[in-house]
């Protein structure tokens, strides 16, 4: 995933900052608790597409 990409992507939902996982391949919104998959190196930023992730401890 592109460094800059990262710094301008947010989550559509909240607009807040997203997290990279890199071993999931997932963007993380921490405060929507959602993980966007990223397939084929493109970010899938649907939150229909986006899956529950729960909260940390």
């Amino acid at each position: 995933m592109d460094a800059r990409l990262l710094d301008i992507l947010v989550c559509p939902l909240c607009k807040g900052p997203l997290e990279y996982d890199k071993k999931a391949q997932e963007l993380i919104c921490r405060p929507d608790r959602l993980a966007y998959p990223i397939r084929d190196g493109i970010p899938i930023m649907w939150a229909d597409q986006a899956r529950k992730v729960e909260p940390s401890v």
